[in-house]
Formats: C-alpha cells, sequence, structure tokens
C-alpha cells in the first residue's frame, strides 16, 4: 500500500481496497436497510465517516471486507435500536394511530428463492446472504454477525436445511 493512499486515522485501510470493496459493502447495506437506497447511501456514508476519523479503526485481524460489513452491520443494528426506540414512544403516546404507507417490494424479493431466504430467521437469512451474495466465507460472515464460527457454521446448516425444504414445499406445490 502507498503511503498516499492509506487514510489518515487508519494507517492499514487504503482508499484503493475500499473503493475496490464499495459495492459489496452497498449491497450489505442495502440489505440492512429493507432495500432502501437512501438509508442504504446513509450508511455506507456513515460508515465511512466511522473509518476516516478512526473510529472505528482496522488492525489486520481480519480482511478489511470482513471489518467493514462488521462495521456496516454494528451501525445498521445501532440504528434500529434508534427507530425501534422511537416506535415504542410514539405508539405509547399516540392517541390516534395512522396508516402506515406500504413499502414497495424490490425485485430481488420477488422471485422464490429470495421469497424463501426472506422469510428464514435473522440470523439465518444474514449468513446466508453473506455467504452467498457478498462472498464470504462462513468465517468471516460469523466475524460480521458477532457470532463464533460454530454458531455461525450451525445458522448455515439450518438455512441451508430449511431452504431446501421450502422450495421443495413450493416445487410440489407447482
Amino acid at each position: 500500500m502507498r503511503d498516499s493512499d492509506a487514510l489518515e486515522n487508519n494507517p492499514n485501510v487504503s482508499r484503493s481496497a475500499l473503493e475496490a470493496i464499495h459495492g459489496q459493502v452497498f449491497g450489505w447495506a442495502l440489505s440492512r436497510c429493507n432495500y432502501d437506497n437512501a438509508a442504504a447511501e446513509d450508511l455506507v456514508q456513515q460508515a465511512y465517516v466511522e473509518l476516516l476519523t478512526g473510529r472505528a479503526r482496522f488492525d489486520a485481524q481480519s480482511t478489511l471486507k470482513t471489518f467493514v460489513f462488521g462495521v456496516v452491520q454494528n451501525l445498521a443494528r445501532s440504528r434500529m435500536r434508534r427507530l425501534a426506540t422511537r416506535l415504542r414512544l410514539v405508539q405509547t403516546y399516540l392517541v390516534a394511530d395512522e396508516p402506515s404507507d406500504a413499502a414497495d417490494e424490490h425485485d430481488i424479493e420477488t422471485t422464490g428463492i429470495w421469497r424463501a431466504v426472506r422469510d428464514l430467521p435473522a440470523r439465518q437469512r444474514d449468513i446466508i446472504e453473506l455467504v452467498f451474495c457478498r462472498e464470504m466465507t462462513i468465517e468471516e460472515a460469523s466475524r460480521v454477525m458477532g457470532v463464533s464460527v460454530g454458531t455461525g457454521r450451525v445458522h448455515y446448516d439450518r438455512a441451508k436445511k430449511a431452504l431446501k425444504s421450502r422450495l421443495d414445499m413450493e416445487v410440489i406445490d407447482e
């Protein structure tokens, strides 16, 4: 890595390495935000701010891709906790319920496979997406999810079995 390419507050991260994985990082952020482009852009931007300021310091104990995916995952969780808190406050103190706008389903969710993946429990869905769509190993995906490798393998195995069962049922129904 050239010295001019390294981030000032994060010397183990290079701009060119971030550019190389940007598409995959954005795809992961999209999935964390229910495919809302604006929310995903905000999430990626916030992750990059964390990296540029040095609040999220890469120490090369994993791959850069795994590290950045983990930063995005943690920021998304934090965002969801804040939204859930606000929602509870609104539901507690709001007198009349307002109808909510139904989100348009994304093309990716209309296929049978992605519908089945979407219906999996959250951790199983996450590991399937990280391994198959984001081209991570189970070990890297486990690190991003903040679980042990053994737990990641269990979620992966259960997700594959559940998908096979659901897809077999769809074939039988057709």
